[in-house]
C-alpha cells in the first residue's frame, strides 16, 4: 500500500513537472535563440569612408562587430558574422549570408563621413516597414549611450536594407571625418560601450510602441517608435540636378584617371555602402 502511494506520488510531480515545462515553452513561443546576423561595414581593399580620411572605417566596424557579437552571445543569442576579418564581401553575399538564416535580424555596423568636417551625430536607416521597431530601439539606446547627437532614423533604399527578407538595419555610429567623434571611435571604451547600446536595442526591440497606441507592451520600459526621415522620396527636380552633377563628374573622370583606376572605382561603387 505504501508503495502504491510513492507511486502516485512520483507520478503526480511528473506531471507537474510536464505542466511546468510546456507552459514554460508556450510562453516563450519559439525556445530556439533568435540569430543576429551582424554585418561589419566594408573590408579588405574598401576602406570605407572618402578619400583621405585618416581613421579607416572598415577596422572600426569590425571592432564593434566583434564586440557585439561577444555581447549577445553572452546574452543566448546565436550570432552570425558576413566577416570576421580584413576581408571584402560582396553586398550580395551579405544579404544572401542574412537570408539563409530562419528567425533572425540584421544588423549593419558604419560610421559616417562628409567633406564638411563639423558633421555629426548618429543616424540609422531601416527600409522595409517590419524593420522600423528594430530601427527605433538601436537607435534609442544608441543615441541615449553616446556623447553624439541625433541625426534621427531614416528611411533609405541601401543595397543590404532592401535585399534581406528579415528585420534589417544600419546604423551610422558618428561621424569619423569629425576630430571628435573620430576621437570616441578610437577609444576602445568607446566601441565597447557602442556594443553594448546596439545589443541592447536587439534586445529590447519588442519593447516599442507607437504613443498613439492603445495597447502597451509589458514589459518595464516602452520605447517611442521613432519618426522618421523618407529619403526614398526624392523630387524629379533633385533627381535631375543628381544626374547632371553624375555626368559632370564622369566627365571628370575620363580625362583625369587611367583605366585601371577606373574599373577599380567601378567595382568599388557597386560593393560598397554607407
Amino acid at each position: 500500500m505504501r508503495r502504491r502511494f510513492f507511486q502516485i506520488c512520483l507520478l503526480a510531480t511528473g506531471l507537474l513537472m510536464t505542466f511546468l515545462a510546456c507552459g514554460s515553452y508556450a510562453a516563450s513561443g519559439d525556445s530556439s535563440p533568435i540569430t543576429v546576423v551582424i554585418d561589419a561595414g566594408h573590408g579588405g581593399f574598401d576602406r570605407g569612408g572618402i578619400p583621405g580620411q585618416r581613421v579607416s572605417e572598415k577596422d572600426m566596424t569590425l571592432d564593434v562587430a566583434r564586440r557585439l557579437k561577444s555581447v549577445l552571445t553572452a546574452s543566448g543569442y546565436r550570432v552570425v558574422m558576413t566577416r570576421d576579418s580584413d576581408v571584402f564581401v560582396p553586398l550580395g553575399t551579405r544579404c544572401s549570408i542574412a537570408n539563409s538564416n530562419r528567425n533572425a535580424i540584421f544588423v549593419s555596423v558604419h560610421f559616417n563621413s562628409a567633406t564638411r568636417g563639423g558633421a555629426s551625430g548618429i543616424e540609422t536607416y531601416f527600409y522595409s516597414r517590419d524593420s522600423l521597431a528594430l530601427a527605433s530601439a538601436i537607435h534609442h539606446y544608441v543615441v541615449g549611450g553616446a556623447p553624439s547627437g541625433s541625426r534621427g532614423v531614416r528611411r533609405r533604399g541601401y543595397f543590404v536594407l532592401r535585399r534581406t527578407n528579415i528585420p534589417a538595419v544600419l546604423v551610422e555610429c558618428g561621424f569619423l571625418t569629425n576630430p571628435t567623434e573620430a576621437g570616441y571611435a578610437q577609444n576602445a571604451s568607446y566601441r565597447q560601450k557602442l556594443a553594448e547600446e546596439i545589443a541592447a536595442g536587439v534586445r529590447s526591440r519588442g519593447s516599442v510602441a507607437s504613443s498613439f497606441s492603445t495597447t502597451r507592451v509589458a514589459t518595464d520600459e516602452t520605447i517611442p517608435l521613432q519618426p522618421y526621415m523618407d529619403q526614398t522620396r526624392v523630387t524629379q527636380s533633385k533627381k535631375s540636378r543628381s544626374k547632371r552633377s553624375a555626368r559632370k563628374s564622369s566627365r571628370h573622370k575620363k580625362k583625369t584617371s587611367s583605366k585601371p583606376a577606373e574599373m577599380e572605382a567601378r567595382v568599388a561603387s557597386s560593393d560598397r555602402e554607407g
